[in-house]
């Protein structure tokens, strides 16, 4: 930067030169000194803004100096001063210093003097505990012995206290004894007698095991294989006369079995002789809504309303030589004309309902079939054995063998027993005009006969 101000002056010095220079080059020419003198203008606000710049810079450096050596000699007026301080403290110190020697000689003088009147003391003390020190021996021996002394007496009462203790531990021990002989015996009297209500618990329960048989019923979907029906305790007795009661019965049972599952039902009749249309019209509703099969099962006699169950049944069973009887419906009634022919057309309407579906099964008309009933016998009651009413389609399936595996328990027991257990009542023997003496047998079901040997006619 020191060399800028020459060059402003050659430049300054050489501009007219350039401005005579030749005519021809006029433009080129004033062009390059225009270039020049702005390229010197803008040097020269260069070098004026650089030298601004240093004398700013040297003023802030003369400020930086003048501010240090203002810091400089304040540091150093601080320190004289501190310098002052420190030693006017020292001096202080040096003269505290001297008291203090002074004092410490005294009180060690005084604390020697102390130190030996405490000396003489402890001696003193040394012969004055010496002496109790040999007193106290001399009471510790004859307390020593004292309690030696104690100590044997004690030891003497405590022998005799021994003993007796002994003797009193001795009758506890003999009585304890005796007391554990006194349970023992009891334990073994309980024992015995554990053993025979075990005994008699034991002979009650195999009497209970008696009453059963032990065994659950066959809840078989397919019950019927081989001329074999396997019957569960879903069972429902049909026996004599069909009415409001037995309706009400067998109604009520098939509602509770479906209540419980849909294995099949099983509605058992051993003999009946039918009864009410509409009894019987309500059993065969609640075998048709009955989600579990009702199968039907005649064991000997089914005639009319329960002709009408067994054929209408979904399925139907029977022992070959059991009875199917079907015949019109019959009624008696009582009234005026007009009362007797609305009681016919009602009768006419029942028998309709009851007879049309089962002449339907068997694939005839309803007067057919009225007609083949007086074909068969000369009062309309059309009675077949089973084995030949299957092929009339009033059974489905002929059963050889029934097993009842409902029947679980034992019949001799219980509440019910009394209707089941084989005693009778004898019958009543009597005498005639003759004086011969004989009985009445008990009326017989229909199409029944008796099969006994009587030589001398004493059953009648």
């Amino acid at each position: 930067m020191r060399h800028l101000p020459a060059v402003l002056a050659v430049l300054i010095l050489t501009a007219p030169v350039f401005a005579q220079s030749k005519p021809a080059d006029g433009d080129k020419t004033r062009s390059r000194t225009q270039q020049l003198n702005e390229e010197r203008d803008e040097l020269k606000a260069e070098y004026e803004l650089l030298l601004q710049k240093q004398k700013n810079k040297i003023a802030e450096m003369e400020a930086e100096i003048n501010r240090l050596s203002t810091e400089s000699r304040l540091a150093s007026e601080k320190q004289g001063l501190e310098l002052r301080k420190i030693k006017e403290e020292l001096e202080r110190l040096s003269s505290g210093n001297r008291l203090a020697d002074e004092k410490i000689k005294a009180e060690t003088a005084l604390k020697n003097s102390e130190f030996q009147r405490l000396t003489l003391e402890n001696k003193l003390a040394a012969e004055a505990a010496k002496k109790e020190i040999e007193s106290m021996t001399a009471s510790i021996l004859k307390l020593k012995a004292e309690n030696e002394l104690l100590s044997e007496q004690e030891k003497k009462a405590m022998i005799t206290d021994s003993a007796e203790k002994m003797s009193i531990e001795l009758e506890m021990k003999r009585m304890d004894l005796k007391e554990r002989k006194l349970k023992f015996e009891k334990l073994l009297l309980e024992s015995r007698m554990d053993k025979l209500n075990s005994d008699l618990s034991l002979r009650a329960k195999k009497e209970e095991w008696k009453k059963e048989s032990n065994t659950e019923p066959v809840y078989d979907p397919q019950p019927f294989s081989k001329g074999v029906l396997t019957i569960s305790d879903r069972r429902i007795p049909l026996n004599g006369p069909v009415y409001s009661v037995s309706a009400d019965y067998i109604t009520d049972r098939i509602h509770y079995f479906n209540n419980i599952s849909t294995a099949p039902i099983f509605l058992v009749i051993d003999s009946s002789p039918g009864g009410s249309v509409m009894s019987g019209y309500r059993i065969l509703k609640a075998m048709e809504s009955s989600k579990a099969p009702v199968y039907v099962v005649v064991k000997s006699y089914a005639a009319s309303m329960a002709a009408g169950i067994t054929t209408l049944a979904k399925k139907s069973f029977a022992y070959p030589n059991a009875i199917i009887l079907h015949h019109q419906m019959s009624t008696v009634n009582w009234g005026n004309m007009t009362q007797l022919k609305e009681q016919l057309e009602k009768a006419k309407d029942w028998e309709r309902r009851i007879l049309d579906p089962v002449a339907k099964k068997m694939g005839i008309s309803t007067d057919a079939f009225r007609k083949r009933m007086y074909e068969n016998s000369s009062d309309g009651n059309w009675e077949e054995f089973a084995d030949k009413a299957v092929a009339l389609k009033w059974v489905d399936h002929l059963v050889d063998r029934i097993e009842e595996t409902g029947f679980v328990k034992n019949p001799d027991f219980g509440p019910a027993a009394s209707g089941h257990k084989m005693s009778f009542p004898r019958l009543e023997e009597r005498t005639d005009e003759s004086g011969r003496r004989y009985v009445n047998l008990p009326r017989l079901e229909p199409f029944d006969f008796y099969f006994i040997h009587n030589p001398d006619k004493y059953y009648r």
